[in-house]
């Protein structure tokens, strides 16, 4: 089964708001949109393809809000140690070495079949060779917001850090748009993006009318950097640049203050948190109940599989929520309800999809997910929001729809071959690195 204009998805239930499972229904979906929500027992639509709910939990499908698909040929490459050690010594080089098109599509598509396996059905994903790594994930059957990396350092495809405003335009200007694509704007960081380099993509961005997304106050580190060289804070430095606005999306934002987060409620920016990305680099963890009492957009990320290592929002729900406990001494705080929220209606608003994905709903487009929920470690089940986010884990998803298409069925991608997939990244794998890992450290 691939596609059809007509699908039912039989005796399958819904998750409430209060997080009781409802009874099981029908849901018919047509040309890739939620038709009808219906009580069970009804006569399929004529020529409609049929998907056994088989009493399984049906759920919006999960929205990973940044990502950097390529860097999954990285996972494993230079674990346990500093981010800017692990950014400057060893990601840098080996980008330099290895990222080229048929690198970015490759890993791309390996990207979004690991991606849909655990219930992720759109990726904002960010990084060079952007229109290649997007043709890989659709290809796997993904929805993608793909960003073009901008840096003013030379970078893979762009050689000439002179020319990285041009060739975002042309990458603009060449990406066709589809139900399932749509293209943005992705500068890698304050300390990394000079000020004429932000204010020129960020104007580019709005002239397209695109999505503007850069990583923001993720390590101490860049605060001492903003500091010496703009005498600001990275939220300041941004506002002071005119940056922030409702189609910024600013990634991580660990280290920021209460007057930054009023700046960025106030000019309507999104926020997009990696909990467990943050946590394995000792970033920090972001002022997430902060952020939301503020009113502002949040969704979660799960950063690159460099840096995770697995591209699994459900365990960034509970690292969120576990995190932020943890951070405020409070138990009570970030409850599994406002996780499962981010990584739903949260992340679909911080794409600006909040109309289109993110809740089943009639008229709303077709991203779903099955979770079977028969197994040891989801039994028993009191409340699903606190099942989904502290007991599940993408292994226990089994099948995926993309606007109205099956495209994970019985935990089997339909739409390419996961051994051909795997294994092509192996072959790069096994002939790009010389690099070691670190070795042990003493404790002192």
């Amino acid at each position: 089964m691939v596609m059809a204009d007509k699908l039912l998805i039989k005796d399958c239930r819904l998750l409430g708001e209060n997080g009781v499972c409802n009874p099981l229904r029908d849901i018919v979906v047509t040309n890739g949109a939620i038709a009808t929500i219906n009580d069970c027992g009804q006569a399929p639509p004529p020529g409609a393809d049929i998907l056994e709910g088989k009493g399984r939990l049906l759920l919006p499908g999960l929205i990973n809000t940044h990502c950097h698909s390529p860097m999954i040929l990285f996972r494993g490459l230079a674990d346990d140690l500093p981010l800017m050690t692990w950014l400057n010594e060893y990601i840098f080089p080996a980008e330099a070495r290895l990222v080229n098109a048929e690198m970015a599509y490759l890993c791309g598509r390996l990207a979004g079949v690991e991606m849909l396996l655990t219930g992720i059905t759109t990726v904002a994903d960010a990084y060079f060779h952007a229109e290649d790594a997007a043709r890989g994930l659709i290809e796997a059957g993904m929805r993608v917001v793909s960003a073009q990396g901008i840096i003013d350092f030379p970078a893979p495809g762009v050689p000439d850090p002179d020319k990285n405003i041009a060739a975002a335009a042309e990458f603009l200007s060449a990406f066709k748009p589809s139900d399932l694509a749509t293209p943005a704007i992705f500068c890698h960081s304050p300390y990394t993006c000079g000020p004429e380099t932000l204010k020129k993509a960020k104007a580019l961005a709005r002239s397209s009318g695109c999505l503007f997304f850069i990583h923001l106050a993720e390590t101490e580190a860049e605060l001492t950097i903003i500091k010496k060289e703009h005498d600001s804070s990275p939220g300041r430095y941004l506002n002071d640049l005119r940056i922030l606005d409702r189609d910024t999306v600013l990634v991580h934002c660990v280290h920021l203050d209460d007057e930054e987060i009023r700046i960025i409620a106030e000019n309507g920016a999104a926020i997009s948190i990696c909990p467990r990305s943050n946590m394995k680099l000792a970033s920090g963890i972001a002022p997430v109940d902060k952020f939301l009492d503020a009113g502002i957009r949040v969704g979660l990320g799960t950063d690159s599989a460099a840096s995770n290592n697995a591209l699994d929002i459900l365990l960034e729900m509970d690292m969120a929520a576990k995190s932020m406990k943890t951070a405020r001494d409070n138990a009570a705080i970030l409850p599994a309800r406002d996780a499962f929220a981010m990584a739903t209606t949260g992340g679909a608003d911080c794409l600006g999809l909040g109309e289109e994905i993110g809740r089943i709903e009639a008229g709303m487009r077709a991203d779903m997910i099955i979770i079977d929920t028969d197994s040891p470690s989801l039994t028993p089940q009191y409340h699903g929001h606190s099942l989904l986010t502290y007991s599940a884990c993408g292994r226990d998803v089994t099948d995926v729809i993309v606007n109205g298409r099956v495209v994970i069925k019985d935990r089997v991608p339909t739409l390419v071959n996961i051994d051909t997939v795997m294994a092509a990244v192996h072959k790069l794998s096994r002939t790009a690195f010389p690099y070691q890992p670190p070795g042990p450290r003493s404790r002192g």
